[in-house]
C-alpha cells in the first residue's frame, strides 16, 4: 500500500477500472470497503482513498482497509476542500486506468457489484463518457419515512449521482474533472455530467446496484441543506435556466420561500413604521405560508411528536435560510461565465483511436 501516487506508464485493458472514494473518516467507510472486498467479479486495479479530513494529524485510514484490498490501495490527502476537489485528487492519482468509478464512503456495493460493473463497462461504446448505477435507499418497513429519510430516498432517482458513478478517464480529462467551486456534495455531479454531455459524450444507465443507507442526522439538517441554493445559482450561471429539466432535478420550493420570507420582512418593516393593518396582513400571509409548508412536510411522515416538533420549528427557519443562501450565491457567482459547448477538450474520437489515448486539455 502506498501513501502517494507515482506516474503510471502501465498499459491496461480497456475495461480496467480504479475505485476512488473520498472520505471524512466516517464509520461507514469500513462497511463500504468490506462490501467492496466481498463483491464478486473483476477487482479494481487500484483503490484510491482520498482523506479529506481537515486535520492531517488524525489517525490514518489504513486500519479500515480489508486485507484483500491493501495491495491495491493508495491514500492521498484531499485538503478538506470538499468532495469535488477530493474526487479530482483521487482520479488524478489513479494512474492511466481507463475507467474511474467514484463511490461515496457511506454506500454498500452489492455482492455482485464488480461482476455487474464489468457488464456495464463491456456495454459502453467509444462515445460513452459515463455509466450510472442503480441506487437503493432502504426505508423503514414498519412506519412512514421521516422528512430526512424521504430526502435521502431522492438519491434513488437522481440522474447522475456520484455515490456510484463510472467515468471514462478521457472524458474527465476532456472537461477538466469536477468543478471545485462546488464545495458540498450537491450539484457537482450534475454539473460534471452536463459538461461531459456538452463535450460530445453520452451518459448511459448501468445495471449494477449499490445501497445508500440513511445516515443519522440531527433536527436541523434540513436548515443546513439550504446552502445548496447557492449551488443552484452557480448551476444556472454555468448551464442556463434549462439545466433543471436537462438534469432531471426537482425545482424545490424557492419561489414559495421567497414569498414567505418577503411577507415576514414586510410585516416587521410595517410594524416598525406603525402601520398595524399592513403588518397584520403580512404577518397573516407569513403564518399561512409557514403553516402550509409545515403541513406538507408532516403529512407524509410518521407524525410522531418529535417529527412534528422538528417540522414545525424548521419550517420557520428553512425559508429565510434558503433565501439567504440564494442571495449569497447571486453575489458570489455574479461574474461566472457560462460553460462553452465543448469546454477545454475535444469530443470523443472514433474507434480507430484507442480509448486510453489522452484527450488534449
Amino acid at each position: 500500500m502506498t501513501e502517494a501516487a507515482a506516474p503510471d506508464g502501465t498499459e491496461y485493458a480497456e475495461d480496467a477500472y480504479a475505485v476512488v472514494i473520498p472520505t471524512l473518516g466516517r464509520p461507514s467507510l469500513a462497511a463500504c470497503l468490506r462490501a467492496l472486498a466481498r463483491s464478486g467479479g473483476p477487482r479494481p486495479v487500484r483503490l484510491v482513498l482520498v482523506d479529506d479530513r481537515p486535520d492531517a494529524s488524525v489517525a490514518a485510514l489504513t486500519d479500515e482497509i480489508p486485507e484483500q484490498l491493501r495491495p491495491l490501495t493508495t491514500v492521498v490527502r484531499g485538503g478538506a476542500r470538499g468532495p469535488a476537489a477530493a474526487r479530482n485528487a483521487g482520479w488524478r492519482a489513479a494512474g492511466r486506468v481507463p475507467w474511474i468509478v467514484f463511490l461515496d464512503d457511506d454506500v454498500l456495493p452489492s455482492p455482485s457489484w464488480a461482476e455487474d460493473l464489468a457488464l456495464d463497462l463491456a456495454g459502453a461504446t467509444y462515445r460513452t463518457g459515463a455509466v450510472t448505477a442503480r441506487i437503493d435507499v432502504p426505508l423503514p418497513p414498519d412506519r412512514r419515512p421521516t422528512d430526512w429519510e424521504r430526502n435521502t430516498a431522492g438519491l434513488a432517482t437522481a440522474r447522475w449521482i456520484t455515490a456510484d458513478m463510472a467515468y471514462r478517464r478521457t472524458a474527465l480529462e476532456a472537461v477538466g474533472g469536477f468543478d471545485e467551486r462546488f464545495r458540498r456534495a450537491f450539484r457537482e455531479d450534475a454539473d460534471l455530467a452536463l459538461r461531459v454531455i456538452a463535450a460530445g459524450w453520452t451518459v448511459t444507465a448501468g445495471d449494477r446496484r449499490t445501497t445508500h443507507p440513511v445516515r443519522p442526522a440531527d433536527r436541523w439538517v434540513s436548515v443546513r441543506l439550504q446552502a445548496g441554493n447557492a449551488d443552484d445559482v452557480l448551476m444556472t450561471r454555468l448551464h442556463g435556466r434549462t439545466w433543471w429539466s436537462r438534469a432531471g432535478a426537482p425545482r424545490g420550493r424557492l419561489p414559495a420561500h421567497l414569498a414567505v420570507t418577503a411577507a415576514a420582512v414586510t410585516a416587521l418593516a410595517c410594524a416598525a413604521l406603525g402601520r398595524r393593518r399592513a403588518a397584520t396582513a403580512c404577518a397573516g400571509l407569513w403564518l399561512a405560508g409557514t403553516a402550509e409548508f409545515a403541513l406538507a412536510r408532516i403529512g407524509p411522515g410518521p407524525r410522531t411528536r418529535d417529527e412534528v416538533v422538528t417540522m414545525a420549528v424548521t419550517s420557520v427557519a428553512v425559508p429565510p435560510a434558503a433565501v439567504w443562501h440564494w442571495l449569497r450565491g447571486q453575489v458570489a457567482h455574479r461574474n461566472t461565465e457560462p460553460v462553452t459547448a465543448h469546454g477545454p477538450g475535444e469530443p470523443p474520437r472514433s474507434p480507430r483511436a484507442p480509448d486510453r489515448e489522452r484527450v488534449p486539455s
